[in-house]
């Protein structure tokens, strides 16, 4: 059986440096900083709990971050 490959590597970045930041604003800064993936939800939304390395969720409610996470 073949090994299985390192995942690929994340940007070093604070997710709570995106907390209270304007949902667009903080989706460029993620992609700028080398996010593959960016993930806005809605407050109570169901998503699988699978880790996606590079990918960056928020939770984005008035418009605003409110809480953010790798995977």
């Amino acid at each position: 059986m073949a090994p299985i490959p390192p995942p690929p590597a994340e940007p070093q970045d604070a997710p709570d440096s995106y907390v209270g930041l304007d949902a667009a604003e903080a989706e460029s800064r993620a992609r700028a900083r080398g996010w593959s993936t960016v993930r806005s939800l809605p407050p109570g939304t169901f998503i699988t709990m699978e880790y996606l390395a590079g990918r960056l969720n928020f939770e984005v409610e008035g418009g605003r971050v409110k809480r953010c996470w790798k995977g």
